[in-house]
């Protein structure tokens, strides 16, 4: 774009965002202001932007097959091609261009805020030790001229100096007078040329040249032998012999540390393909032994007729066996085989209590209640009854995995033999049970910042301790490095087939977005069905600079190239199932540099909420600044920086400047978070840092995770015979933030669609907040590719509101498919782009798939039982609402099988309150039958369960271990309106009330949301505290991200809603009510089965 410009103008703004350029033309406020910014939708292109009656009119600037810049205006006006920007901006300063007013005030550009308005660094001035001469900013004024040039006189004698005191004597004469004659008078040069604004050191350039000279002529001599025995290595193998390939020249024009580079990744392929195919030959597995999981056994105790006698669990994960024994030395003929293993309850209220539900011989369905020496313990003997299943299972693809993520800014220190305990994910805060050390993960991801190691060299030593704690050789997906900001993709051997679309990217966001020392990595690829990223960054330091990080962020969103292409309008925040983003974030916590030894007290009390409530990432969230709809594990431990090394028993929160002593406060800079698809599974199983390793200033932090992925599905019907699928979305309403006029429309993404799909253009009504109200009436049709809910309720609808003028996004949003897997369902979806919320989206989704049994998921077999049902006389009697009866079994979907009109409507919401517990009314006990017939249908084809008092159970999927609060919801005696199905509103009643709400609707129960970390005991937000000693009581409420509900109309009487079915529920096996099943709904007899020992009384 500079050969456009010729010189710096000041209404060309570059890749600003739109929403910035609207706010610099609204603070402008003057008819005739203008700006120019690079296009967001068509590389190469620009889009001017002009500001008429408090309106902003942008206009695609495009260039031609020619490269000649012509403005799509109005119809009727002439075309004019130009070379140059400039030149076209001094035409449009002239009227009758086609523009809405001709180009008069040019707004500039605003200089970039490095710190905080009205905050000074915590700085004390002091008598510091004597510092080397430092390199004086580059952005000098013509009256501080002589102040730089003793600067670059100062910076040059003090390289000579150090020249002299060095031994160069096997160092060739030619080259030592190089380097004198650089640091004599090139390096003032150079100086000069970055205070001129040129960052490239022409005179460093030039010596490097001259000293690898024969390095340079040795790399273009040995290059292209190896080139060659590379692609004789890399040709499939045939009977026949090819044609030789042709040598591709090389590029002298390259930089000697590029094609060093080159040349190293070269050697490691050729070494890596050499190695494959001798092990292939010679029937070598490469080392990839199977996990070897020890055999564990747990001391319990059996709840049994009050009585509690001691028993031993033994779990053997190879066998897929679970013994019951009375003593640990005990005979092991009573056990239990991996498939008659039916289900694991956990107590939300006793959290060492667990219910394991197992099949007999006799096809009896038996509930063993269990209590456990504490919740790690129930926790690690879950996750070896899960790798068990998993383990032994007959699927042929996995529909969970688990995926380990760690960071750790490694201070550029070599890292010490020993760091298992990270990968273990052990030390301090939400860690795992020894009796999980050998559980391997699926996956493996590590970040690291100021990373002292080469690639191949790190990437073993990863490798090297995961092989020596799992026993199990990973292969290495993708590794990507931007200067010491580096990231590793590590997998199971068996996954290789299943991993596909891999791709790998950077971001610089240091100095002027041009050094790499502050930036991130990023790696994404798919499983299966599923799309994962993650990116690793590390974001500009120091308290004072949070509006920089804030900075980093955005850039990094918006350049970060990963993923689909073909989701080209969405920002990386939508273009995954799954999004991790880790790394050495930099937020600091704000307190003066008075309470820095208070704030050492307060981590040795471990009185960390006093703390969290003024860490600035928290605040920056919470303020929907930054990771918007990005959920983090609750924290638990100690901040990760700024440690004294070789120790973590001391902190070093002051530094000495040449200006006086800098505080770096302890804080937690390293962190973990993600970003789910609405209705997907995601349990954080971990999120802590280790204690003993100490090379750095920074303690590593790790973070677990178990995830639910799709498979890549196979219709099992005709796909000319089976009856077509459809998704119908109508009655669509957008409030959009922004001052642009302009008309939009909708496009839909999703890759169960044959194609992209767009509505129409809508009908803009202007808001006097300044905001625009979007009708768009038509109804859509979408055409899945495949009609099995099988495959259908795990896809998500991807939409975006584009402009007509410049087909560019004004946000984004999702919705799940399987919210609407019942009935007509309303959703309501806030908008972002960015990073930054836009405006909002609501509208009605109706999904129509073939009759077809959807199959038990993995990550059901452990459920949480909720023990204190809350009753509740619901609206109309003693019938129980379904709106509240199903926000039981699942957290993970987050009761999306509620039915009823606009009752269903969790799917697509990143920020959703949690939600009150399930009510029942008297006569929800009628709807139980023979202790089995129960409750309404859970989203995963799961029946809820009514106990034996008539209450519901609540199930909440997979949370970790600590105390889940009460939900903040509905008092019990609120009545709640019946639901039941709503057909399908008409344009009037969805256009006039059902976007903005309506006063005199009744209250509607929040709902909770997904996607979500469940565990239980994530406090709520913290509130801002001084840190001098109190009384503070911490509140514990359920982990969840938020998610949002529309408000809902009354429903209609049933009579008035003739021809709308009740939906027949199917009731799947439930094993969580009564210890035995009536013989009518026992399962049949299971052939092919190992007899197991004698039943367990």
């Amino acid at each position: 774009m500079r050969n456009r410009m010729q010189s710096y103008q000041p209404w060309y703004h570059g890749t600003i965002t739109r929403s910035k350029a609207e706010d610099l033309l609204s603070k402008a406020a003057r008819d005739g202001s203008f700006l120019i910014r690079a296009s967001e939708s068509i590389q190469g292109a620009y889009a001017l932007c002009v500001l008429y009656q408090n309106c902003v009119y942008t206009y695609r600037i495009l260039p031609n097959e020619d490269k000649k810049l012509s403005v799509q205006a109005s119809d009727g006006v002439p075309i004019r091609f130009f070379t140059l920007l400039p030149e076209l901006v001094e035409a449009y300063y002239s009227p009758n261009m086609g523009l809405v007013t001709h180009l008069q005030y040019p707004v500039q550009t605003e200089e970039e805020v490095d710190d905080e308005p009205g905050q000074k660094q915590y700085m004390e001035p002091n008598h510091p030790p004597q510092l080397p001469p430092r390199i004086f900013p580059t952005d000098v004024k013509d009256s501080d001229f002589k102040t730089s040039e003793q600067a670059s006189k100062s910076l040059s004698d003090t390289y000579m100096m150090r020249l002299q005191h060095m031994d160069l004597s096997s160092v060739p004469e030619e080259h030592q007078a190089a380097i004198q004659e650089y640091f004599r008078t090139s390096v003032l040069l150079d100086v000069e040329q970055v205070q001129n604004g040129n960052p490239n050191l022409p005179g460093l350039k030039k010596l490097i040249i001259a000293i690898c000279k024969n390095l340079n002529s040795e790399i273009s001599r040995v290059q292209p032998t190896l080139d060659a025995f590379h692609k004789v290595l890399d040709q499939q193998l045939s009977p026949g012999i090819g044609q030789f390939p042709r040598q591709v020249s090389i590029d002298s024009g390259q930089s000697v540390s590029n094609r060093l580079e080159q040349l190293t990744k070269l050697l490691y392929a050729i070494e890596d393909k050499a190695k494959s195919s001798v092990f292939d030959s010679a029937g070598y597995d490469g080392g990839h032994r199977k996990s070897l999981i020890p055999l564990v056994t747990f001391e319990v105790k059996q709840e049994f007729l009050g009585i509690s006698p001691k028993m031993f669990l033994k779990v053997d994960v190879e066998s897929g066996k679970l013994y019951f024994k009375k003593t640990k030395d005990g005979t092991e003929d009573k056990y239990f085989v991996h498939n008659k293993i039916l289900q694991l309850v956990k107590s939300q209220k006793m959290h060492t209590k667990l219910v394991i539900v197992v099949e007999t011989e006799k096809e009896k369905i038996l509930r063993k209640e269990f209590v456990f020496d504490d919740t790690k313990k129930r926790e690690g003997f879950c996750q070896l009854l899960q790798q068990m299943k998993t383990q032994h299972s007959e699927k042929p693809e996995p529909d969970m995995i688990t995926v380990f993520v760690g960071t750790w800014n490694m201070g550029n220190a070599t890292p010490p033999n020993n760091i298992k305990s990270w990968f273990q994910c052990k030390g301090q805060g939400k860690t795992k049970d020894d009796t999980a050390d050998h559980i391997p993960h699926d996956f493996y991801v590590i970040g690291t910042q100021e990373d002292p190691l080469g690639e191949r060299e790190w990437a073993d030593t990863v490798k090297g301790v995961l092989r020596n704690i799992t026993n199990i050789s990973f292969k290495q997906v993708a590794i990507h490095t931007l200067w010491n900001i580096r990231i590793v993709v590590l997998a199971k051997p068996e996954h290789e087939n299943r991993i596909s679309h891999i791709f790998s990217d950077s971001v610089k966001t240091g100095i002027a977005n041009t050094l790499g020392n502050k930036g991130a990595v990023g790696v994404s690829f798919m499983f299966n069905g599923t799309s994962f990223g993650f990116v690793n960054s590390h974001l500009t330091s120091g308290s004072e600079k949070k509006l920089r990080r804030n900075q980093n962020y955005t850039n990094i969103l918006r350049f970060l190239n990963l993923g689909d292409k073909k989701l080209n309008p969405f920002d990386i925040t939508h273009r995954f199932t799954h999004l991790f983003w880790l790394g050495d974030l930099n937020y600091r916590i704000e307190f003066p540099p008075a309470d820095a030894e208070n704030i050492v007290t307060k981590i040795k009390q471990q009185q960390y909420q006093d703390l969290l409530s003024r860490d600035q990432l928290s605040m920056e969230r919470n303020d929907g600044k930054v990771f918007l709809h990005f959920d983090e594990e609750e924290i638990t431990f100690a901040p990760t920086y700024r440690f004294e090394r070789d120790t973590r028993e001391k902190y070093a929160y002051t530094k000495a400047k040449a200006t006086g002593t800098k505080y770096n406060l302890p804080s937690w800079c390293d962190r973990v978070l993600r970003k789910s698809y609405p209705l997907v599974h995601v349990v954080c199983q971990a999120y802590g840092c280790t204690n003993d390793i100490m090379t750095s200033d920074h303690s590593p932090v790790f973070a677990s995770f178990e995830v639910g992925v799709a498979s890549q599905y196979v219709s099992k019907q005709d796909p000319n015979s089976a009856p077509q699928g459809g998704i119908q979305i109508m009655n669509c309403v957008a409030m959009l933030s922004t001052k642009s006029k302009t008309k939009f429309f909708i496009e839909f993404h999703s890759s169960c669609l044959e194609k992209t799909v767009k509505t129409s253009e809508g009908e803009n009504t202007e808001h006097p907040d300044g905001s625009i109200k979007v009708w768009f009436g038509n109804q859509v049709e979408l055409n899945p590719i495949i009609s099995d809910p099988e495959y259908l309720l795990d896809q998500h609808i991807l939409m975006c509101v584009k402009s007509t003028d410049c087909d560019e996004s004004y946000g984004e949003g999702c919705v799940a498919l399987r919210a609407a897997q019942n009935c007509y369902t309303e959703f309501h979806i806030t908008l972002t782009h960015h990073g930054e919320k836009t405006g909002t989206l609501n509208g009605g989704i109706q999904l129509h798939t073939t009759e077809a049994k959807t199959s038990e998921k993995l990550y059901d077999f452990i459920k949480i039982e909720r023990d204190d049902g809350v009753a509740s006389k619901g609206k109309g009697g003693d019938r129980f609402s379904a709106t509240q009866a199903l926000d039981i079994s699942n957290p993970n979907y987050m009761g999306v099988g509620y039915r009823g009109g606009n009752a269903c409507d969790r799917g697509w919401s990143y920020s959703m309150p949690p939600r009150n517990p399930a009510t029942a009314g008297q006569g929800a006990k009628d709807t139980k039958k023979g202790g089995y017939d129960v409750g309404t249908r859970s989203p995963t084809g799961k029946v809820c369960n009514v106990g034996e008092d008539g209450k519901i159970s609540e199930m909440f999927d997979n949370p970790l271990y600590g105390s889940m609060g009460k939900s903040h919801g509905r008092p019990k005696d609120q009545e709640l309106p019946q639901r039941d199905h709503l057909s399908p509103p008409d344009a009037l009643f969805s256009s006039s009330k059902g976007a903005d709400g309506d006063a005199d609707r009744p209250p509607v129960p929040t709902p909770r949301n997904r996607s979500f970390t469940c565990s239980e005991n994530k406090s709520q937000p913290p509130t801002p505290t001084n840190l001098h000693p109190q009384i503070h009581k911490k509140v514990v409420v359920p982990s969840r991200s938020e998610a949002g509900m529309g408000h809902s109309r009354p429903p209609l009487p049933v009579k008035s809603r003739p021809g709308v079915p009740e939906p027949q529920v199917p009731k799947p096996r439930d094993y969580r009510d009564s210890s035995e099943l009536p013989s009518k709904h026992r399962p049949p007899a299971r052939p092919d089965v190992p007899k197991m020992g004698r039943p367990v009384k």
